[in-house]
């Protein structure tokens, strides 16, 4: 086979030619296609890495927030366990007053009742005794013991306060003065002789002595000079005894 140079050249032409072309039709286009595709690639790698940091960002930013929230959480709980501790405490100390209120009205309520209790059973004591008493007096109330009564009359006549002796010289001014004597059992002429000569010498003037018999003074006498009244029966003492129950009250 003879080497022919112009056909050799002539491929050489065409392989040119189908270089030119391949450059001009395939290969720049592939190499913009690449390039474009690189580029692509590298903004999407570019954009992944910013959306990454940004979820790292967004990450350590929750992060910090769950643990910001779990400190104010359980400061919260903090701060509410102390105002429950705080108003616990206080709750306990108003009921602590209001139960010693209520024990010291209690007490009180107690203590009141003790004394009327004691106060009532006092009283029913005297008011027994005073009846008690009175029985007795009744059943031993004679014209003897309306004797010795009439002498601790007589005996304290001598010994009057100093009113009732004042008052008895002012009755001497008048003309008359009237006395009423009350006994229990009839006074003898004895009797009254003596008691109208003691009045006598307490009182300088004429004496108009009125005698009555009054089985309510049980024994005893009631001697009434003006406003002035003495007594020595044992009616008065039982009406005293009475009158002691009474203010017991």
């Amino acid at each position: 086979m003879e080497f022919n140079v112009s056909t050799f050249i002539l491929e050489i032409i065409n392989f040119l030619i189908l270089i030119w072309i391949l450059q001009r039709l395939f290969y720049k286009p592939l190499l913009e296609t690449i390039a474009k595709r690189k580029q692509f690639i590298d903004q999407s790698l570019a954009d992944a890495k910013i959306m990454q940091q940004q979820a790292e960002e967004q990450r350590s930013h929750y992060e910090n927030r769950q643990k910001l929230w779990e400190q104010e959480k359980q400061a919260a709980l903090t701060a509410l366990h102390q105002q429950i501790e705080v108003e616990r405490r206080a709750q306990m100390a108003r009921l602590n007053v209001d139960l010693e209120q209520e024990r010291q009205k209690i007490n009180v309520t107690i203590q009141r009742q003790q004394r009327e209790l004691q106060q009532q059973a006092e009283k029913q004591a005297l008011l027994n005794g005073a009846r008690f008493a009175g029985m007795l007096l009744k059943q031993s109330a004679s014209p003897e013991l309306e004797a010795r009564l009439f002498a601790i009359l007589l005996d304290n006549l001598k010994t009057l306060p100093e009113a009732c002796t004042l008052c008895l010289q002012m009755l001497g001014t008048k003309k008359s003065v009237p006395i009423k004597i009350t006994s229990a059992y009839p006074l003898t002429a004895e009797l009254r002789l003596q008691l109208e000569q003691k009045l006598g010498l307490l009182i300088n003037s004429p004496i108009n002595f009125q005698y009555h018999q009054d089985a309510e003074l049980i024994a005893g006498l009631r001697m009434d000079i003006g406003a002035w009244v003495l007594n020595a029966n044992l009616q008065h003492e039982l009406m005293g005894f009475a009158e002691i129950a009474d203010g017991s009250e």
